[in-house]
């Protein structure tokens, strides 16, 4: 008999928010894997759990995985826990339980605390469809892919994001998403000092001009834009209609705005810098007539 790897999810602030089910496995497995023992260790001293404890996490070797996984082939009992919420959503193991599994050995999930159903049920957005992407990519073309994608997709997106990157994540949502999408930034989830703000991309790149403090998470709205539909012999699939660059620039200059203003919210479409974004511009407005004064 071999034994059985659980997936134990902890609290993602509160230390209250764990289930009767969670502790019990806590309590009777022969370890518990931790990406952070400190942090671990105040959970179980919290909550009387004296189980041994030991670190796994995203640099624990290719042999202690081997021999973790061996272990567990000969009948342990592991808990892998990650330092808040559940193992695997955007934090270690992964490699663990692939190594499990090709040893036969059971992988159960034991399901808790989740800041990604914590903000989306907060936020104030469609939740009954959404999508999760983890961390954004911190630059280059991956990040404005990504950055695009959410703001095509008619899904709600969560994403997590480090204090130190809001303001600049907030600032690239605002140019791909457009001034008046609505998102939530959900900072310290039930904690002390929880605060979920809400509004517009431009409401909330002026609420956090400056870096905050704690764990954040957030949510932002599915495009609203117009469909059209792609009709086959069963069934019609709802396509987000793309965004015409020459007709939203004319659209733009007509509505009083400059080029360097236009060429800032088409950066965002284009998935280009606004340096190249505004030569596009500028060269587009000369080939149409006189160029306007506003830069």
């Amino acid at each position: 008999m071999t034994g059985t790897l659980f997936l134990v999810a902890t609290p993602i602030g509160n230390l209250e928010d764990i289930t009767l089910r969670a502790l019990r496995v806590l309590r009777t497995a022969s370890g518990v894997l931790a990406e952070d023992t400190r942090r671990t260790h105040i959970l179980l001293k919290h909550h009387g759990v004296a189980t041994p404890l030991a670190s796994l996490h995203a640099h624990t070797s290719e042999s202690r995985i081997g021999t973790l996984a061996d272990e567990l082939a000969a009948g342990k009992t592991y808990a892998l826990v990650t330092d808040a919420g559940t193992p695997l959503v955007s934090d270690p193991g992964s490699e663990l339980v692939r190594a499990a599994v090709a040893r036969g050995v059971r992988v159960e999930a034991i399901p808790g605390a989740s800041a990604v159903m914590a903000a989306l049920c907060v936020a104030g957005l469609a939740a009954d469809h959404f999508r999760f992407v983890a961390f954004l990519p911190r630059s280059g073309k991956r990040r404005r892919e990504a950055l695009r994608t959410i703001a095509e997709d008619r899904l709600t997106t969560v994403l997590f994001e480090a204090p130190p990157r809001l303001v600049e994540t907030l600032v690239d949502l605002r140019k791909a998403c457009g001034e008046s999408r609505r998102a939530a930034v959900c900072r310290e989830l039930t904690k002390l000092h929880e605060e979920v703000a809400r509004g517009t991309l431009a409401e909330l790149c002026s609420r956090f001009s400056e870096t905050p403090r704690g764990e954040l998470t957030l949510v932002i709205e599915g495009a609203r834009d117009p469909v059209v539909s792609d009709e086959d012999d069963d069934a019609v699939v709802a396509v987000a209609a793309p965004v015409d660059p020459e007709a939203l620039m004319d659209e733009r200059f007509a509505s009083g705005l400059g080029a360097r203003e236009v060429a800032k919210e088409l950066a965002g479409v284009w998935g280009i810098d606004r340096r190249e974004a505004y030569k596009r511009v500028v060269a587009h407005r000369a080939a149409r007539g006189p160029a306007s004064s506003e830069d």
